[in-house]
């Protein structure tokens, strides 16, 4: 009996460990399939390779239903192209117009790197469930993540806990948007595993970056169709943001009370800054676009950072024109016993631009007043 007990165990593990070498081998061969390169593919554990493929399918569906052609998108990177058979062609493989092929993707390559550094953000490609479907691989420039790190994963285990209601009602898709491309233009909190020096640490000791996101929801137009949100994704500090001559920087109270503005305003919009000082923004704006401040001013009550999005304000000569505003609630010093109530934030910090005029009224005041006396409004 106990070498029969023996023999059976014997032929037991050989065949798990005939089962495990099979399944080695096809989640070989299906990272090998992966459109990554080789050192990347070489570290991915098993439940990684099935969340990249499940990713890469869906958004390989995405874009055949998008095309309405039959699969024509394949995943060009620099070591090597995913066919449909299942194949993988090398770059260099033979051929008579490999190096014109080399070419064009190396200079498709460098197209999209241009088009995501004059974005300062990255792309994601959400679904109407959370499932990041695609991100491109300059995500880890501003969360200290790979790409391969969040691909598949819910949007959910990353964001703040108090955004998690926002972030659903932006991707309930009704079928008036799906087909007319709603747009979506929102701020988020997500985990950023960079430190302020720029250095990458682990999730355990991420921080809160502020996201601005905007984009418009797409439809996959096949029998399984599938529904998703393409947005770009740009980190909202304050000191990211670009001043101009067609800009001015103001301090504001909590309820969004002129306390401070720069002496560029007198020349954009007329009004000395001695004018504004007590003033509230909303007295300013126009009727129509009260609910886009509003809503910048509780995500700044609430996340501390948020871009306005265009809105009309008033001109001290006449009219209106379009500006936004890039905002900050600056905190005050730690508290201290000294001084219990510190912990208040200090003010709100602005940096408007100017866009463009909707009315010339105040524009013709000024060159009236240079001589210019015969100018009338058509």
């Amino acid at each position: 009996m106990t070498a029969d007990k023996e023999k059976r165990r014997a032929i037991s593990r050989e065949a798990a460990r005939r089962r495990r070498r099979v399944e080695s081998d096809v989640f070989g061969d299906l990272s090998r399939l992966l459109p990554l390169q080789p050192a990347i593919r070489s570290n991915l554990d098993k439940p990684s390779v099935i969340r990249l493929t499940l990713s890469y399918i869906r958004m390989q569906t995405l874009l055949k239903g998008n095309t309405g052609t039959k699969a024509r998108t394949s995943h060009t990177v620099k070591y090597g192209q995913v066919l449909e058979g299942g194949e993988e062609r090398r770059v260099g493989a033979g051929g008579p117009n490999v190096e014109e092929k080399e070419a064009r993707e190396v200079e498709a390559l460098e197209e999209t790197n241009m088009y995501l550094r004059i974005l300062e953000g990255f792309l994601m490609v959400l679904s109407t469930e959370g499932d990041m479907i695609y991100l491109s691989d300059n995500v880890s420039k501003y969360m200290g993540l790979t790409q391969t790190e969040l691909m598949g994963h819910n949007i959910f285990e990353f964001t703040h806990p108090c955004d998690h209601e926002e972030i659903r009602n932006n991707l309930r898709l009704t079928a008036e948007e799906v087909w007319w491309g709603a747009k979506r233009d929102f701020v988020m909190r997500i985990k950023s595993a960079l430190t302020h020096r720029g250095r990458s640490t682990n999730l355990k000791s991420a921080t809160w970056k502020v996201l601005h996101c905007q984009g418009q929801a797409k439809m996959c137009v096949i029998p399984s169709s599938v529904s998703c949100l393409l947005l770009t994704c740009q980190p909202l500090p304050l000191s990211h943001t670009l001043l101009s001559a067609h800009t001015f920087t103001s301090q504001h109270s909590m309820d969004m009370r002129f306390t401070y503005c720069d002496q560029r305003v007198t020349l954009l919009l007329g009004y000395s800054p001695e004018e504004l000082r007590g003033r509230s923004i909303y007295d300013l704006c126009h009727t129509l676009d009260t609910n886009c401040l509003t809503k910048n001013h509780v995500n700044l009550c609430l996340k501390s950072q948020s871009v306005s999005g265009k809105y009309r304000i008033l001109v001290r000569g006449g009219g209106y024109v379009w500006v936004e505003s890039h905002s900050a609630v600056i905190p005050s010093v730690r508290p201290s016993k000294s001084r219990p109530g510190a912990h208040q934030p200090l003010c709100i910090l602005s940096v408007t631009y100017v866009l463009r005029c909707v009315c010339v009224s105040y524009q013709l005041n000024v060159l009236r007043k240079s001589g210019y006396r015969d100018l009338k409004l058509p």
